[in-house]
């Protein structure tokens, strides 16, 4: 193997050994560029006991400022998200290959700013080169890169660590978050003889929600106030440290002319271990079975929940 060029930490080697691992040959490699194909990816290939890809910018990565002047081509791990435990990183030192057709060997590109390779995980499942070679010179006849309109690339990995560094987080914001509302008409109400009655499911801000209500109170309540909840209905569905940032309304409306609807606010992060988020002493039992408030009315009450999700943390592979 003969080093002619090493610069910016990338070492340009020629060798006439064909790449251990992988080839990919390229026919009508013009037809990319004329049906518009920016990218090409190859199928997979096993390398130190995982799957791998070959990634081909025949015109550039316009991404990274080289369409047009270069050709780019990388290594990406594949199927990278289904790797488990969470927190997942290999460390690969690779070598990606281009024939010289003329000349039957290969120019072998190498990264050596890292000894002990880079880090592939789930945020950065792709590494190479943005100017692996320049169009130019890609193009050349003389050169034997490209040959009755074929091209042949080619990759080695050499696996040399490997790393779990456990859970990781993930917290998103919602930018534009939607209110959902869901209204639960209570029939006989005086007859009810459970301590705590469940609204129907609901869905807000991708996840299930119920209206909990306590119509002889809980805790602090108990006795003299009705209790009111907004509560998860199926936390156990959510992954461990997963949490839910909402803000919600729970109001028992007012049936009568004048709609003073009684109303509380709050923000609250739901998760698996804090389920739900209210109030013990929501409203007074006296107030609300006065007949004049018109909250109970001929023993049908109306309570209703407004729920928006602003964002959510969820386990996450970093």
């Amino acid at each position: 193997m003969a080093d002619f060029c090493s610069e910016d930490g990338v070492s340009r080697t020629i060798s006439e050994t064909p790449p251990t691992h992988y080839t990919l040959k390229i026919q009508s490699l013009s037809l990319l560029k004329k049906n518009n194909v920016e990218k090409y990816s190859s199928p997979y290939f096993e390398a130190g006991g995982y799957k791998w890809k070959l990634v081909f910018h025949p015109n550039g990565n316009k991404n990274k400022n080289a369409e047009g002047k270069h050709v780019s081509v990388y290594l990406m791990m594949a199927e990278a998200s289904s790797l488990v435990p969470a927190g997942w990183e290999v460390h690969a030192v690779f070598r990606l290959f281009l024939l010289d057709q003329n000349n039957d060997n290969y120019l072998v590109l190498q990264d050596t700013t890292f000894q002990k390779g880079r880090r592939f995980h789930a945020m950065k499942v792709e590494w190479g080169f943005d100017r692996f070679i320049s169009q130019e010179d890609f193009n050349n006849q003389e050169n034997g890169y490209v040959v009755d309109d074929i091209c042949v690339l080619g990759a080695e990995v050499y696996v040399c660590q490997e790393k779990f560094k456990g859970r990781g987080d993930c917290l998103s914001m919602v930018k534009v978050p939607i209110s959902y509302k869901h209204a639960w008409k209570i029939d006989k109400f005086s007859s009810l003889a459970a301590d705590c009655e469940d609204s129907k499911t609901f869905m807000a801000g991708e996840h299930k929600w119920k209206i909990q209500v306590y119509p002889k109170g809980k805790g602090s309540g108990t006795g003299s106030h009705l209790s009111l909840y907004l509560a998860l209905a199926e936390p156990s569905s959510l992954s461990q440290g997963s949490q839910i940032y909402a803000e919600f309304t729970l109001r028992i409306l007012e049936q009568q002319v004048n709609a003073t609807h009684y109303i509380r606010k709050a923000n609250y992060w739901f998760s698996g271990s804090h389920t739900f988020c209210g109030w013990p002493r929501f409203i007074s039992i006296g107030y609300f079975s006065l007949p004049g408030a018109g909250f109970l009315v001929k023993d049908t009450c109306v309570i209703e929940a407004e729920v928006t999700v602003h964002g959510a943390t969820t386990n996450n592979i970093i």
